[in-house]
């Protein structure tokens, strides 16, 4: 089992207020919803830093490029199905 560790932040009294009434609205613990928030605000910040990485000195035409080439190879759907129309 991982090794618990304890971290104390210091947050404004309104932001505490809306975690609580959060984590209480999605029936999970304070602590299992900061847990979670935590997490999702780490994994978006790494997802940005890939794709920023990914894209750093090339050109918006080679991106959209590399796109198209992409794209190409997925084909064109003549029919939509029922399920994925608006």
């Amino acid at each position: 089992m991982n090794k618990k560790n304890v971290l104390t932040i210091r947050i404004p009294e309104d932001l505490k207020e809306r975690i609580e009434k959060t984590a209480a609205t999605q029936g999970v613990s304070l602590n299992q919803f900061a847990l979670y928030a935590f997490t999702r605000g780490i994994s978006d910040i790494d997802t940005a830093n890939f794709f920023k990485k990914r894209i750093q000195g090339k050109t918006n035409e080679s991106i959209e490029d590399g796109f198209k080439k992409v794209m190409g190879k997925v084909g064109k759907k003549d029919k939509i199905p029922t399920w994925d129309k608006l």
